[in-house]
């Protein structure tokens, strides 16, 4: 069967979730006698091989502008993909919703993965929240399949656009510590700090995990691990609060060292918001992490409500008296890093997530005949 993949970076690019995603599915789809095509945005990628891994690549140009790049990459992804003897087209990114006309007036079999709750994100106020909104409308009425990635975003699905959905989340690899010396860069010793991962932007409330952790006086230290790629007054006011105990590493690219950070950490703080079965907190789970995690829907999903994790909200003093709370009772944290990895095993690994994929793409292949 030949599948067409639009909306990501590319392969083997691997940036953030939806690249993640792709890497992992491809890899194992062409193991099983599909034939697949990512499409990639050429203007990130030095050189153009055809085809790695056994899986095919085209690449398009786009325009070198922030808000537009993606939509004229998918646009044109699209477009090149209905003139293609493609059995499927998998779009990811609810942003590409409206594009979907395009497949319908070609005839082509669809599916799109919608991924969180981007009208609502602070970081699209104002026509991006209204273009996100009407997009993922779009997708609903446009494309043969609608994929959302936990059964919180099925019923926000159902509720916001009366749509029905097929929910695959996404996965993660487990992995143990190998290194643990390789946090010592930042000064740090094991179980001697908490862990935040993710980019610098309100949504995932990094200001106010700051705030409790600087107002509970512990004696650990705060490891933000994160950045964003342009200049930002959020986070330009996190990054100068003057605390010795907080440290920010920036981005941190090289695999091996992130595992190590997870790995070591007396407990993972998670605090976005917006999303449905979000990467992040799957690698903390996969890695062994006690989490701490905000208080929503999706991450009570996610950590099957307290079985993996302990939860606070954004009331002023509910975090710094969870942080008082684990530090009073050594040995608290130890059930959770005990059975963090079984959440993985059960739910949330990329084999399972493949078997379900291909299960939706065979159907869907079925119905076309």
């Amino acid at each position: 069967m030949k599948i067409a993949i639009i909306g990501s970076r590319g392969y083997p690019y691997v940036y953030s979730g939806y690249e993640t995603f792709v890497k992992e599915l491809v890899e194992r789809l062409v193991t099983r006698d599909y034939e697949i095509t990512v499409y990639c945005h050429k203007n990130l990628f030095k050189s153009f091989p055809a085809q790695v891994n056994g899986v095919n690549l085209v690449y398009i140009s786009t325009i070198e502008k922030k808000s537009l790049s993606q939509l004229v990459h998918s646009i044109q992804s699209i477009t090149h993909a209905c003139l293609k003897n493609f059995d499927i087209i998998l779009v990811v990114n609810s942003a590409n919703g409206p594009f979907g006309l395009i497949t319908r007036l070609f005839g082509k079999k669809t599916a799109i993965n919608v991924d969180g709750l981007e009208w609502l994100r602070p970081k699209w106020k104002g026509l991006g929240s209204k273009y996100f909104h009407w997009a993922s409308r779009m997708a609903t009425k446009l494309y043969d399949v609608i994929i959302t990635d936990s059964d919180e975003m099925q019923k926000v699905y159902e509720r916001e656009f009366n749509a029905q959905s097929t929910v695959i989340a996404y996965g993660a690899n487990i992995r143990e510590s190998t290194h643990p010396e390789l946090i010592k860069q930042w000064g740090l010793q094991p179980q001697g700090y908490y862990l935040i991962v993710g980019r610098l932007i309100p949504d995932n409330n990094a200001d106010i995990i700051l705030g409790e952790f600087i107002g509970a006086s512990s004696d650990k230290k705060l490891v933000i691990v994160g950045d964003v790629p342009y200049r930002d007054a959020y986070a330009k006011s996190l990054k100068g609060l003057d605390d010795p105990r907080v440290v920010f590493t920036g981005y941190v690219t090289d695999q091996d060292v992130l595992a190590e950070l997870y790995h070591n950490c007396f407990a993972y703080f998670h605090g976005h918001e917006f999303g449905g079965t979000n990467p992040t907190m799957l690698k903390a789970l996969a890695y062994g992490c006690a989490i701490c995690a905000l208080d929503t829907v999706f991450n009570r999903e996610m950590l099957n409500n307290d079985e993996y994790g302990m939860f606070f909200t954004k009331q002023k003093g509910s975090l710094e008296t969870l942080i008082h709370a684990i530090e009073a009772v050594p040995g608290t944290l130890q059930t959770y890093k005990q059975s963090s990895r079984t959440r993985i095993t059960t739910n949330y690994t990329w084999e399972k997530i493949t078997d379900q994929y291909d299960a939706l793409f065979k159907g869907m292949k079925t119905d076309s005949h």
